[in-house]
């Protein structure tokens, strides 16, 4: 870590908390850098990444913008946010946890960092998608578990996160320690519905990989710094999506449902199955490309998937 000596001299004068969002944020903006995983602008990106590197609450109250850092405070905000510039990668990683459904989850490279609406249905308890909580629930393609943990946290039921790559579901293990529900949760490394057998659930719900390959190849860095299979799905994006549809029924009740969310591919979802009795959510909070059917649905449409 630089020390305050080694610092370029013009930023001697930034010498408050509130100089040195200000600062980061104009360097992000000359920098062009993307935003979308939790902030959508260079001001939010520089206040989490300073307050995160001098260890104070997000909730800080304004008058702490106008403290005055200390020479090591000063080359841990500065090194902080030269690394965002120098590296493209998107703050969470840099900081090593997101917020979802109201808590933290860890996160890293190995995993999509967490961002889905779907936060917003498990906050109603996915009212009126569904008449009851689910007892059983899939968390598909789970990545860092985000989904699957914050089902467990807020119902009383029971949740497999199924993944298919090892490190995600190191992170998935380390996120189901931090938050206690080991006795109700459990990662299985699982290319889909692989290795779960006849496992049947209330609910499977997924934030699979959709997106086409060339529209993958042309993403901002700070997009393809995360991992590739989690995103990264085929000519149309809809290789997994096809995949988890066909199977589904036979990991539902009776009267279990699948919410899936496909983001942007929304449309190439519906070329693809136009007559597809899906139900598209609407949210509240932004967010679209998730949709609901119950397990009768796609029985019946099982022979045109």
């Amino acid at each position: 870590m630089p020390s305050s000596a080694e610092l370029p001299a013009e930023l001697a004068r930034l010498v408050t908390v509130r100089d040195w969002i200000r600062w980061g944020a104009s360097q992000f903006q000359a920098a062009g850098l993307v935003y979308g995983h939790g902030t959508d602008n260079a001001m939010d990106e520089a206040f989490h990444l300073v307050l995160h590197a001098l260890h104070l609450p997000y909730e800080l109250p304004a008058l702490y913008l106008e403290a005055h850092l200390d020479d090591n405070e000063r080359a841990e905000v500065h090194a902080l946010l030269r690394q965002r510039i120098d590296t493209r990668q998107p703050a969470a990683y840099l900081i090593g946890e997101m917020q979802f459904c109201g808590v933290a989850f860890h996160v890293d490279s190995r995993v999509l960092i967490p961002r889905s609406p779907i936060a917003e249905l498990i906050e109603r308890g996915f009212a009126p998608w569904l008449e009851a909580p689910p007892a059983q629930v899939l968390d598909l393609c789970a990545g860092s578990g985000c989904i699957g943990i914050a089902c467990a946290l807020h119902f009383d039921c029971e949740v497999d996160l199924g993944e298919i790559d090892a490190g995600a579901l190191e992170v998935c293990e380390r996120n189901i320690l931090r938050h206690g529900v080991q006795d109700r949760v459990r990662a299985v490394q699982s290319d889909l519905f692989g290795a779960l057998r006849d496992r049947r659930y209330d609910l499977i719900v997924s934030n699979p990989p959709y997106v086409a390959t060339a529209e993958w190849q042309a993403l901002a860095p700070e997009y393809q710094s995360e991992p590739r299979l989690a995103l990264d799905a085929g000519v149309d994006g809809m290789d997994l999506v096809a995949r988890i549809l066909r199977a589904a029924p036979d990991h539902l009740h009776p009267q279990g449902a699948l919410i899936c969310e496909v983001g942007g591919s929304q449309e190439a979802f519906e070329a693809r199955w136009p007559r597809l009795p899906v139900i598209w959510i609407e949210f509240e909070r932004g967010g679209d490309g998730v949709f609901f059917i119950g397990r009768q649905a796609l029985l019946a449409a099982r022979d045109s998937l």
